[in-house]
């Protein structure tokens, strides 16, 4: 009898933390928009963090979003690329990679792409602003095959929806809380906001994910929105996992005009 009332008046064990697989540590970088030096920054820093660690398995997923508002949006591109030839990055498909796909469709949706942060894109891709400011829309939509190949387009094409680790997912937007994973749209993986954002009861997974931007790393127990706004902030956030401990890494561009990393706790 004594030992079954020690049993209910003992205090409840803690709750379970979400944690990735054993012996894996995973970087979600968030949305990059063309912030090239911002992204070889955290590249080097994740890198270094590698190569002191050689025992362990990582993994790296960009959550979306590499192009568009930035300078340099056709050297992110390249540069993943690049890393996925040395390391394993997976990267999922932002709603700006679908309206830069989605451009090459008619004239109409390339006018609302360069509204949306297109203009920067094809500038980096090697149209000039003068062609951008003289050249019909007609003619801009005609010359586009020439400056973005094939090739581009269809690596751009290949990037994933959806990834699982553990308790976790990862994804650019969001998900519909009202569907299992399994019966997820793509539209609102790449788009949805506010029905995602609002929804405070569990999850299936907790859903790390970019498309809105936060001052800070938003964690919210059921999500963990991890998109600063590199863009304009100059703040590119990673956050890293391992079994059940997070943290967090930024790349912040300085009015000295060099990038520095901040390794930070656990969010």
């Amino acid at each position: 009898m004594l030992q079954r009332l020690r049993e209910f008046f003992s205090p409840a064990p803690p709750p379970r933390l979400p944690r990735v697989p054993d012996g894996q540590r995973f970087y979600a970088i968030g949305d990059i928009h063309g912030r090239l030096d911002l992204f070889e920054a955290l590249i080097a820093a994740i890198e270094s963090e590698i190569a002191a660690a050689p025992a362990t398995d990582h993994h790296i997923i960009l959550l979306g979003d590499l192009v568009d508002r930035g300078p340099a949006s056709a050297g992110v591109i390249d540069r993943a690329r690049a890393w996925q030839q040395t390391r394993n990055v997976r990267i999922l498909a932002g709603n700006h990679e679908e309206m830069f796909l989605n451009a090459f469709e008619k004239p109409e949706t390339l006018r609302h792409f360069l509204k949306h942060g297109g203009y920067e894109t094809l500038l980096s891709y090697g149209f000039s602003s003068k062609d951008m400011a003289t050249l019909p829309l007609e003619d801009i939509f005609a010359a586009l095959p020439r400056y973005v190949s094939e090739d581009t387009r269809a690596y751009i094409a290949g990037f994933e929806t959806m990834i699982r680790a553990g308790d976790y997912i990862f994804v650019h937007a969001g998900i519909d809380p009202s569907r299992p994973l399994s019966e997820q749209k793509r539209s609102d993986l790449l788009w949805i906001r506010e029905r995602f954002l609002s929804h405070e009861g569990p999850l299936e997974r907790v859903v790390v994910h970019g498309h809105t931007i936060f001052e800070n790393v938003m964690d919210c127990g059921n999500r963990i929105g991890i998109d600063t706004g590199a863009f304009r902030s100059g703040v590119l956030t990673a956050l890293v996992l391992e079994g059940d401990q997070r943290r967090v890494m930024q790349a912040r561009a300085s009015d000295t005009a060099h990038v520095e990393v901040f390794d930070g706790d656990r969010t």
